[in-house]
């Protein structure tokens, strides 16, 4: 009796073991037709040839952003989604103004031009410019502090931070950084300042500065550009030797806001079409470039799911939606609304991705999600894992993407893609971020990889 009992166990465990590595077979041999479809018969450089080459800059409120909305409209009509819709949104209108001027006025040096450009959502200097002696500051809490102090009224503050260049991911060093862009002409504007100077967002050393959001709070506005890293260098040395001033005008200006749409498209699921998968980037980009990393890789990696996925005959059991939001630079208005709407349709988004960190090399995912949930839902896909690592892809814990990030409480676990990351500060925000620094190859391959991660979120799901 126990020799049989023992042989039946045996039997069950053999049959159970083989229809979980057939299953698993499958997956992996789906997987890599995913693979092979993407790298022949893609079409996500063609599309970002076309946004970048043809639409060009597309930052909200600008006639490229509207272009880039009926472009990308019409690409997810002819993917042959059940529904493609524009989602109403009110949006920041900023313009940039004729070229800006920096000059750094010192005794030891003369006059001395600084590479700048005007940071997104900056008044004007208006036509006169502002000139004012310089205090350096490495952050936020020094200018508060001297602040305090008085010694930064009427005075330019210079917020001088580097990239912390220990850091392997520079995406760490970013965040380490991009505070005193954000918020610090608005702190220096608090203490009286006149203007703010700004080291540009970069791990590189050149001559190209990068532009950038910044938020004025409780009404404490003055002008503020960033510098380019050699020009923060330069006038970093100048103040070591003696007291500096400088001079810079720009042209720019708030316009009243403006109407515009985020894009949306989805294939209603087969069998459970209340759970939604969401994949999606950003549409608009800043005006100083065509937004090639940043974020029309995001975009076309996101519409490149659709179209293979569909391309092989696949029907997904859950709702695929794809999003182009419009805003993430300088407002995140696309991102509120898309939030605002879900929520009052009680919708559930069980997974959600984002690709807005460029079109280099994928590295992996990094997932995100209400405290509630993360652990258990974590747990489910980590065990895919097998399936991911053939193509260089690892999951881990970390941030998911500001506009999917939104979707936090309707507690679905939240991805953000993660390519290689040592190139992409050298393009972000300038006009360097063009249609030639993206390498087609690494950008198909990001498509699949994200392709891939949807697949395996359709047919397992995370809360069976």
């Amino acid at each position: 009796m126990k020799l049989c009992f023992s042989i039946i166990l045996c039997l069950s465990f053999l049959t159970i073991f083989g229809q979980v590595q057939s299953e698993s077979d499958k997956d992996a041999f789906f997987i890599r037709e995913i693979y092979n479809k993407t790298l022949t018969e893609g079409k996500s450089y063609d599309w970002l040839m076309y946004l970048t080459k043809r639409i060009g800059g597309r930052l909200s409120g600008s006639p490229g952003a509207a272009a880039a909305v009926e472009y990308t409209r019409q690409i997810m009509q002819e993917l042959d989604m059940d529904s493609v819709w524009l989602q109403p949104c009110m949006v920041p209108h900023w313009v940039r103004g004729e070229k800006e001027e920096c000059r750094m006025i010192s005794s030891r040096l003369g006059t001395v031009d600084l590479a700048c450009l005007a940071l997104g959502n900056s008044i004007g200097t208006g036509p006169k410019g502002v000139s004012a002696e310089v205090v350096e500051v490495m952050g936020l809490d020094e200018a508060e502090k001297l602040g305090k102090q008085g010694k930064l009224k009427g005075k330019i503050v210079f917020y001088n931070r580097r990239f912390d260049q220990t850091q392997i991911n520079t995406m760490a060093a970013y965040g380490g950084a991009v505070d005193q862009r954000v918020n610090g002409p608005t702190m220096a504007a608090k203490y009286g300042a006149v203007g703010a100077l700004v080291r540009s967002m970069t791990n590189k050393t050149d001559n190209v500065p990068h532009t950038g959001v910044t938020y004025y709070r409780d009404g404490n506005e003055c002008p503020a550009v960033a510098l380019s890293t050699m020009a923060a260098d330069e006038l970093e040395r100048a103040l070591e030797m003696e007291k500096v001033r400088v001079f810079f005008k720009t042209n720019c200006k708030n316009l009243p806001k403006k109407l515009s749409y985020n894009v949306i498209g989805e294939i209603r699921g087969s069998e459970k079409p209340d759970e939604i998968i969401l994949v999606g980037g950003h549409l608009d980009s800043w005006d100083v470039g065509t937004g090639a990393h940043d974020d029309g890789a995001g975009c076309v990696h996101s519409l490149e799911v659709i179209h293979i996925l569909n391309h092989m005959g696949y029907k997904p059991k859950r709702t695929l939606r794809c999003v182009m939001y419009m805003n993430e630079e300088n407002g995140m208005e696309g991102a509120n609304t898309y939030r605002d709407v879900s929520n009052e349709k009680g919708e559930y988004h069980m997974a959600a991705i984002e690709s807005d960190r460029g079109g280099f090399t994928p590295r992996g995912f990094t997932a995100d999600g209400h405290d509630d949930i993360f652990n258990e839902k974590f747990r489910k896909v980590i065990a895919w894992l097998p399936l991911l690592e053939p193509y260089g892809l690892n999951l881990r814990k970390g941030g998911s993407g500001a506009d999917v990030g939104k979707l936090k409480s309707q507690k679905g676990l939240l991805f953000g893609f993660e390519p290689d990351s040592q190139r992409y500060f050298d393009y972000h925000h300038t006009p360097a971020d063009a249609p030639d620094v993206v390498n087609k190859r690494e950008l198909e391959l990001g498509a699949a990889a994200i392709a891939t991660l949807v697949y395996l979120l359709d047919k397992y799901g995370l809360d069976e």
